[in-house]
């Protein structure tokens, strides 16, 4: 018997091991493409080039930001979709993919089932509103009478219909009892551009983008949605403390996501290298700085989270009436 084992296990010893833990045991071989759905420039372009460029140090080679906007994250969604499942082209995206599958009345793909979620990287403490200069408000109640005059509409913009920039806005009317005129734009930089061009009045931005106009002045800080003041700009007042008391919001997440099918290995060696990487005073500082508390958290734990924000959004966006398009 002793003998049959011993010849069992040294046929077992010799024979290849399947293609899939082959590529395991060297990964990554070659370059890893991270796709961020987005236009350069936005927090999420920040963020993801932030941690690609240290996690693609601690693996021993490189991760390469691909930015593929378009259709509110869909188009740079659907590329990671249709890549083959073996962790050379993953997903950085944000509250976007949870809010997609409500505001989409058909989704080129589904999206718990066909995305592995890796691990949530950060979760946003609040939006920034940032108005342009020559805007006559000066807080978030003189935000709420301007946008009651019906003969000067107050326009907003926002990185697409149905981006988290938009139902965070629309919230914030729904609260105050006002109307204002929503004009999308593909991503957070055009976004910003129309605020500092003076195409629209103002914006509710995620922080990273707004800072260096702010102190710069090339636009005004109205105030912070989060549920206290934000460290980097103190004396900027939350939206409660400027003229809408109970309202507060925070600015979404940025995550991490793989093809359906990736290999539960590679799964777990991004998200250890995610966690590791976030735990670094240089990278922390950035996602700090930016709004943002870094996280890293399991790809269960992850996937859990990501359920339950689709969940949230969808009754978010039934509850202030937007419809699918």
């Amino acid at each position: 018997m002793q003998k049959i084992i011993g010849v069992t296990l040294a046929l077992a010893l010799t024979l290849p091991l399947p293609a899939w833990a082959a590529d395991n045991a060297a990964y990554p071989q070659r370059p890893i493409r991270l796709l961020n759905p987005f236009a350069p420039g936005g927090t999420a372009d920040i963020n993801a080039r932030t941690l690609a460029s240290e996690v693609g140090r601690q693996l021993g080679g490189n991760i390469v930001v691909d930015n593929r906007d378009g259709a509110n994250g869909i188009v740079g969604t659907q590329i990671v979709v249709n890549a083959p499942a073996d962790g050379y082209t993953i997903l950085h995206t944000t509250t976007s993919a949870a809010i997609n599958p409500s505001v989409q009345r058909k989704l080129p793909y589904d999206t718990l089932k066909d995305l592995t979620p890796i691990t949530f990287v950060a979760l946003g403490a609040g939006y920034v509103v940032v108005a342009h200069p020559g805007f006559a408000a000066r807080s978030m109640k003189d935000v709420i009478e301007l946008a009651k005059n019906k003969n000067k509409p107050v326009a907003y913009s926002t990185a697409g219909i149905g981006n988290s920039t938009h139902l965070v806005t629309e919230m914030f009317s729904a609260a105050a009892g006002i109307n204002m005129t929503h004009v999308p734009y593909k991503g957070v930089a055009p976004a910003l551009n129309a605020v500092l061009a003076g195409e629209v009045q103002l914006m509710f931005i995620p922080p990273t983008s707004a800072v260096q106009h702010i102190q710069s002045g090339r636009v005004r800080g109205l105030a912070f949605t989060g549920k206290s003041r934000w460290s980097v700009l103190p004396e900027l007042p939350t939206v409660m403390e400027s003229g809408l008391p109970g309202f507060n919001k925070d600015a979404g997440w940025n995550l991490w996501a793989a093809p359906a099918k990736t290999p539960p290995a590679i799964i777990a060696l991004l998200q250890r290298e995610v966690k590791k990487a976030l735990a670094l005073p240089q990278v922390r500082e950035v996602f700090v700085n930016g709004g943002y508390d870094p996280l890293g958290n399991t790809p269960e734990e992850a996937r859990a989270f990501f359920a339950a924000e689709i969940k949230l959004y969808g009754d978010i966006v039934k509850r202030i009436g937007l419809k699918p398009e």
